[in-house]
């Protein structure tokens, strides 16, 4: 597939540190576009088993399986937020440390049982609790879900650590304006405001 060089590649995460993250994240989110043109994402629970994300839903045929029967290609993110810090004297000298793994690729649906059957098996060892006295193994209702396989073709991670305090405002000021000055006639929610929609504050996808 074809994509724009990465921006930011002082953010990278290198292959292994991304599918380490791949493979323990909580929720994902799959996005896909339908024969209208309108992308549709939604949260699913996934294992990576195999080289592929894996993800189910019930076997009545919803948005998501309509999407991928018209187009298969989809995109699939992780990502794991952490404390929000300032870095400099402006209200847009604003970041937050965080984790995000971004997958695109083809996704298929898989019938076999004994797939699904591994499937589930990886899914509560990964979400289920291991003392709820429940019979393992055993999911009379796998004929009512469908499974789908993302196959990857482009796997991307980027990460800001939270810096230490000394490396944070006020203690130092690694502003990305240091020749700004407020205007006199700004007023008083002028900063707050500025910095949701302000291009200098930081995102974490940005690029």
């Amino acid at each position: 597939m074809s994509a724009p060089p990465v921006r930011r590649k002082d953010k990278l995460m290198s292959d292994e540190q991304a599918l380490e993250f791949l493979a323990r994240g909580l929720c994902g989110r799959i996005a896909s576009v339908g024969a209208d043109g309108w992308p549709y994402c939604v949260p699913l629970l996934y294992v990576w088993a195999d080289g592929e994300v894996r993800v189910h839903s019930p076997a009545a045929r919803g948005h998501f399986r309509a999407n991928v029967e018209h187009n298969p290609r989809v995109c699939f993110e992780v990502d794991e937020a952490g404390e929000v810090f300032d870095y400099g004297r402006f209200a847009c000298d604003t970041s937050v440390a965080y984790r995000s793994v971004v997958l695109f690729g083809t996704v298929r649906i898989v019938e076999d049982a004994r797939a699904k059957q591994r499937f589930f098996d990886a899914l509560m060892a990964k979400y289920g609790k291991p003392d709820s006295g429940r019979p393992k193994h055993f999911y009379p209702r796998l004929d009512e879900v469908t499974l789908y396989a993302i196959a990857p073709e482009r796997i991307t991670g980027k990460e800001t650590p939270l810096p230490a305090a000394s490396e944070q405002w006020p203690a130092k000021d690694r502003t990305k304006s240091p020749d700004a000055r407020p205007s006199l006639s700004a007023s008083p929610g002028w900063s707050s405001s500025l910095a949701l929609h302000n291009p200098g504050m930081d995102s974490p996808h940005d690029g």
